[in-house]
């Protein structure tokens, strides 16, 4: 079948390659000349496993280009928009105008073309892909009716597993004004996946507006799972307790499973933090925010995480970080992916440096696109150099390279007595402790850092009634300040208070980009 992928960024450029895998003809556009230029070159302009020899087969097969005249697309029976949809500046709300503009663009030369999906005598397909708030597909549907059809297909893809996610997918989501199995473009996107359906993969038909609730759903549970057991790191950190020990014991539990229970420095990239703020936005526009409130906390916990982190730094430098030498290993939001938007990691080693520390910063693939951000950083590709008399070192991104680092090794290269973070809990303790390190985890507390759990005064009484005792609100517990755990900044109140009140933090802005 011959399509058209509108917008090939990331989402975009790994399903038109996947998309002439599967055997289809398929063209690209986008309005950036230079990357439609290197695509039809062959060159990738991001790092996604599997990517290059896809988008090669594709090119030299003659069965995938790209462009970026309208025109070529006026024959094409299906066309996929996979466009960016992200934070408005001002606001929690998706920027739908990338959307918007290719729509109105698209509909302009099937216009002006008298196009029909082919010359079949049917109607061109549009399938939308891209993560929308609820409500959405519809009000797009009704606006190309006089051109197009309209139908909507969530992507599930991880970074790192864009390319398996595409082709062997769990499961197949389509969106339909009716909600019936027996509408033509339930057929007709069949076809497109008819390689993958013939696998077993199970399909799914909903409404329109439930398919865009799947998607946005998904990330929210997802970021939600992660929020959750970094919110037990926390009370782990206070209480003595091992996170990594109660992920363990709660993941056996077939209702609850182990994945997304890596306590660590949070989520981030293009999606997650965007797409939860996303969700509020809309449920307040449709007057149900209470319903997913909680989705504030969630926000706030994976902030503070970064928080966590710096002051985790400062405790080990003694307070100051002006001038201390710390190396942070990752700049990508995760690993086996060069996409620095919202990533953890990185602004980590940005607010380390604000507050005057010599900050190198050392990845395998997103060097370049962390020094686009953050120029103001050192940058070093050699992870080995990167440590050279460091001070401090965080692990930030869950690298393969950064967790097969020997702690001997590597202690020969750093200042004596240096310290370092396993913000993403990868790391051995018993091991990094026993070459000299001085080691932290989040979420399992060092002996440099445990203290005595102290009885709450409000338990002191074993006399006063359990109802008395639950019926105590938790603001009148005093809480206990332990002078060698670091205590929330006014930086981190503050970063807490933007994500219940809904303003637009600097991280936040991030993630739109």
């Amino acid at each position: 079948m011959k399509m058209s992928v509108i917008g090939v960024g990331y989402l975009g450029a790994v399903h038109a390659a996947s998309m002439a895998k599967l055997g289809h003809d398929v063209v690209g556009i986008d309005i950036d000349a230079d990357r439609v230029a290197a695509l039809n070159e062959g060159r990738s302009p991001f790092f996604e496993p599997g990517f290059d020899e896809l988008l090669s087969d594709g090119i030299s097969s003659g069965t995938l280009r790209f462009t970026t005249d309208w025109a070529d697309l006026t024959d094409c029976r299906v066309h996929f928009l996979a466009l960016g949809t992200p934070q408005k500046p001002d606001s929690n709300s998706a920027d739908l105008s990338y959307i918007q503009s290719a729509l109105a663009s698209l509909t302009g030369a099937l216009a002006a073309a008298g196009a029909s999906g082919g010359g079949e005598g049917s109607r061109p397909l549009i399938v939308g892909k891209s993560t929308v708030p609820v409500g959405t597909a519809r009000k797009l549907r009704d606006q190309v009716a006089d051109h197009a059809d309209l139908m909507w297909n969530p992507e599930f893809l991880r970074e790192g597993f864009a390319v398996q996610d595409t082709l062997t997918p769990d499961r197949l989501v389509y969106g339909v004004a009716a909600d019936d199995e027996t509408a033509p473009e339930v057929a007709i996107l069949d076809e497109v996946y008819r390689a993958i359906i013939d696998t077993g993969v199970p399909r799914f038909v909903y409404g329109l507006e439930t398919s865009e609730l799947v998607k946005v759903s998904a990330n929210a549970f997802l970021a939600t799972k992660i929020s959750f057991i970094n919110a037990i790191a926390e009370v782990c950190e206070a209480t003595g307790g091992d996170v990594t020990q109660v992920a363990e014991a709660i993941g056996a539990d077939e209702r609850i499973g182990s994945k997304f229970l890596r306590a660590g420095l949070g989520f981030g990239g293009g999606c997650l933090p965007k797409d939860i703020r996303a969700f509020m936005a809309r449920a307040e526009e449709l007057n149900v925010g209470e319903a997913v409130g909680f989705l504030r906390e969630i926000d706030a916990i994976n902030i503070r995480r970064r928080e966590r982190v710096l002051n985790l730094a400062r405790l080990e430098l003694q307070g100051d970080l002006a001038g201390k030498r710390v190396t942070v290993l990752g700049a990508a939001f995760k690993p086996n992916s060069d996409d620095t938007r919202d990533s953890p990691a990185l602004d980590v080693a940005h607010m380390l440096h604000r507050e005057g520390a010599k900050v190198t910063v050392t990845d395998p693939q997103a060097i370049p696109n962390a020094r686009r951000r953050f120029p103001e950083l050192t940058y070093v590709e050699n992870c080995e150099e990167a440590m050279i008399d460091a001070e401090l070192v965080i692990l930030g991104t869950e690298w393969a390279r950064f967790r097969e680092l020997s702690p001997t090794v590597t202690m020969r290269l750093v200042h004596p007595g240096a310290s370092i973070i396993d913000a993403r809990n990868v790391l051995d303790p018993a091991a990094w402790r026993a070459a000299g390190w001085v080691f932290h985890a989040l979420g399992r507390m060092s002996p440099q850092h445990s203290f005595p759990v102290q009885q709450p005064s409000w338990m002191a009484d074993g006399c006063r009634s359990q109802k008395k005792r639950v019926a105590q609100p938790v603001a009148a517990r005093p809480a206990t300040a332990h002078a060698n755990v670091p205590q929330p900044t006014a930086a981190h109140a503050s970063a807490g208070a933007a994500a219940d009140t809904g303003t637009v933090t600097s991280v936040g802005a991030a993630a739109g980009a």
